[in-house]
C-alpha cells in the first residue's frame, strides 16, 4: 500500500575531477571521475493516484517534456515493472537546475524518483537492488542514486565510496552561462590523449591534484566558460574552481559562507543573466 504523499530532493551532481582515459569499442569512454553532490537541486514530490503521471514546474520546466523519454517517468515505470507494484503515482518535478549542464539534471531526477517511489510504494528495496534499474537509465544515474561522494570508473557507473571526505559541508557556488553545449560533441572532440590516472586520497586531494579532461574541449566550443572560470578562480583561489562534467556549469568551493555569497554577488555583476546557485557540498 502506498503512502499518501512523499518528496525527495534531486541534488546537483558535481564532477570534482574527470579523467578520460580512452575510447571504448562500445562507443562510450573509459572514465575516472570523482562525484560529489550539492545539498540542493531539483525537487520531486508524489501523491497517490490511479496511474503514473508527471507534471513540471520551476524555472527550467519549459525545457522538458513529459513524454515517454522523460527519465523520471522511465524510472517510475521501470520500478513498477520490476517490482510488480500496481499502485500509481502523481509526481510533480520542480526543475531548479538547468538541463544538459553537466550537473546531473535528468540523472539526478531519475535517481530521486527511484528513492522516492521505493518509499512511497513501500517496497523497502536496498540500494543494491535499485542499482540495476539505475544502470539501465544512464551512466550517471547509479552515482546519483547513491548520492554520496564516490569514485566512478568505466562509464562512470562502477562506483567506490571514498575512505576520506574533507569537503562535506563546504560552501559551493554553481554558475552556468545558460548556453548549451553538446555532451556528444564534446566527447567526440576529445583528442584521445590519456593524461594519466586520477590521483588518490581524500576528495580535497583529488580536487586539488585532478583535472577535467573535457574542460579544454568545452572552452573551445564555448569561450564564455574560460572567462567564467577565471573569475571564479579569482574568488575561490587557484585549484578550487573547475567545470563539472561536460559543462557548461562551473563550480567554486569557497572557504566560508561569506566568501561564497561575495563570489555569487561578484559573479552576478560580472555575468548578468547567468544562472547562479549558492549551496553546500553534501
Amino acid at each position: 500500500m502506498a503512502e499518501a504523499f512523499d518528496s525527495e530532493t534531486a541534488p546537483a551532481k558535481i564532477n570534482l575531477a574527470l579523467h578520460v582515459r580512452k575510447r571504448r569499442a562500445d562507443g562510450y569512454h573509459e572514465l575516472e571521475t570523482l562525484f560529489a553532490f550539492a545539498k540542493d537541486g531539483d525537487e520531486l514530490n508524489v501523491e497517490a493516484a490511479p496511474d503514473i503521471s508527471l507534471s513540471l514546474t520551476g524555472p527550467f520546466a519549459q525545457s522538458l517534456a513529459t513524454d515517454a523519454d522523460n527519465l523520471v517517468l522511465r524510472a517510475a515505470h521501470r520500478l513498477a515493472d520490476a517490482s510488480g507494484v500496481r499502485a500509481g503515482a502523481q509526481m510533480r518535478l520542480t526543475k531548479n537546475l538547468p538541463i544538459a549542464s553537466g550537473i546531473g539534471g535528468g540523472s539526478a531526477d531519475a535517481a530521486a524518483a527511484l528513492r522516492m517511489l521505493n518509499r512511497f510504494w513501500r517496497l523497502d528495496w536496498d540500494v543494491a537492488r535499485l542499482l540495476p534499474i539505475a544502470e539501465e537509465l544512464g551512466a550517471d544515474v547509479p552515482a546519483c542514486l547513491v548520492g554520496k561522494s564516490c569514485i566512478g570508473r568505466g562509464r562512470g557507473d562502477a562506483l567506490h565510496l571514498l575512505d576520506q571526505t574533507e569537503l562535506s559541508g563546504a560552501p559551493l557556488l554553481l554558475v552556468n552561462p545558460l548556453k548549451p553545449v553538446s555532451t556528444a560533441e564534446i566527447f567526440a572532440r576529445w583528442d584521445g590523449t590519456d593524461r594519466g590516472q586520477m590521483p588518490q586520497g581524500s576528495d580535497r586531494d583529488i580536487l586539488l591534484q585532478g583535472r577535467n579532461d573535457l574542460q579544454p574541449v568545452a572552452v573551445a566550443l564555448l569561450p564564455e566558460i574560460a572567462d567564467l572560470l577565471a573569475a571564479l578562480e579569482t574568488q575561490a583561489g587557484e585549484g578550487l574552481a573547475r567545470m563539472s562534467g561536460s559543462g557548461a556549469t562551473c563550480f567554486a568551493i569557497l572557504d566560508s559562507l561569506y566568501k561564497r555569497d561575495q563570489a555569487a554577488q561578484h559573479t552576478a555583476r560580472k555575468f548578468p543573466g547567468y544562472w547562479i546557485f549558492p549551496t553546500h557540498v553534501a
